[in-house]
């Protein structure tokens, strides 16, 4: 079982390697097929042409780290295939560790999973607050109590657009309201 921090990524080579290559044949390997830094500290994963064996490559503060498996019967796959013209997969941990069980993963559908903010999040969040600015000394808050009774009398349809926007690109959504605010 392999434990990674969070911000070590995994470059699966598309292409198979002749994997009687050693430390320094496989660095070159990562310069010239993925033209990523092999001492940058990530996990480099390389396939023979067979698919029976695997050779993982990593550079840790002392020197090479390198995993080496063969199976005795079946063959590893790819857990899905590079895009057109990619050299390289980025794979997850997880994704990685039933690999090298053996498992194919080809099938396997991911669920939906949340996601940070995109950028089209603090697109919004700059709009906001140009528009609490325009409101006036009471800002967005002075608007907020208009879509009570008893309010300032300040039309809250703006408001709720800023917030349906808001919520629309936390979800991921395209809606009306932030192609209106111009989120995309």
């Amino acid at each position: 079982m392999l434990t990674l921090p969070a911000t070590v990524r995994i470059h699966l080579a598309a292409e198979p390697v002749d994997l009687r290559k050693n430390f320094d044949g496989l660095a070159a390997a990562t310069r010239l097929l993925m033209n990523e830094d092999p001492l940058s500290g990530h996990l480099f994963v390389f396939l023979n042409r067979r698919g029976d064996r695997v050779k993982i490559l990593s550079w840790d503060r002392n020197g090479w780290l390198l995993i080496y498996k063969r199976l005795e019967r079946g063959v590893f796959r790819m857990p899905h295939g590079p895009f057109a013209g990619a050299r390289h997969v980025e794979i997850e941990a997880a994704e990685l560790a039933l690999m090298l069980e053996g498992i194919d993963l080809r099938g396997a559908r991911r669920r939906p999973r949340w996601t940070p903010p995109s950028a089209a999040y603090a697109l919004l969040a700059r709009r906001i607050d140009r528009m609490a600015a325009r409101l006036g000394p009471g800002g967005l808050g002075c608007a907020l109590r208009a879509r009570r009774p008893g309010g300032t009398g300040r039309s809250p349809g703006i408001v709720r657009q800023l917030f349906a926007a808001q919520r629309s690109v936390e979800m991921g959504i395209r809606s009306p309201a932030a192609r209106l605010l111009g989120c995309r």
